[in-house]
């Protein structure tokens, strides 16, 4: 179950989506989760896999340490967790799904704390489905980092919000298996 924050934008979001598969950009209001705001940020798509900060609230940038605007979404990730981040963040595009990284912050000093991360998909001015509505959901107290930025951050789970309210699906990482043809390995 998520966060009671997560919940609320993801429902404002689907409201604004109307009869469309994602919302248009121009129909989110921030005055309509102004309480939330330092907890927001947009991202761009640039492209495959290349994310950045269009805006970035005031908390993501108080638990990283600097201003994320301009800065690659996937580089805060750890280096195992990034390609699979990066398909999980395609598929929410291409499908018109938000999404939920159930994930955890480190510092360099091995200080962490849980936080849930929305990625809702938006439609540009351009038309393209190419933003993400976000939130940082803290659901541990900050208080474990001691002060400290954020360094990384690792995946423990992706949920994937289907269109439908009551639907939530938990979705491991695809993993690579091994397939065999008489016995002789072929992937």
């Amino acid at each position: 179950m998520s966060h009671s924050n997560t919940e609320r934008l993801t429902d404002y979001w689907r409201r604004r989506r109307g009869t469309g598969l994602v919302p248009l950009r121009s129909s989110v209001d921030p005055c309509d989760f102004a309480d939330l705001l330092p907890q927001v940020f947009i991202l761009g798509r640039h492209a495959v896999g290349r994310y950045g900060f269009r805006l970035s609230g005031g908390l993501l940038e108080d638990l990283h340490g600097y201003d994320l605007r301009r800065a690659e979404f996937i580089s805060q990730w750890t280096n195992v967790d990034r390609p699979n981040l990066q398909a999980a963040m395609e598929s929410a595009l291409r499908r018109g799904h938000a999404i939920v990284v159930e994930s955890k912050g480190h510092t360099v000093e091995g200080f962490s704390a849980r936080l849930e991360i929305l990625l809702a998909p938006m439609i540009s001015n351009t038309g393209q489905v190419d933003r993400f509505l976000g939130l940082y959901q803290p659901v541990s107290p900050l208080q474990r980092l001691c002060g400290r930025p954020i360094e990384r951050l690792s995946v423990e789970r992706v949920l994937s919000l289907t269109q439908s309210p009551d639907a939530v699906q938990a979705h491991p990482f695809p993993r690579l298996r091994l397939a065999a043809i008489d016995g002789r390995q072929i992937a």
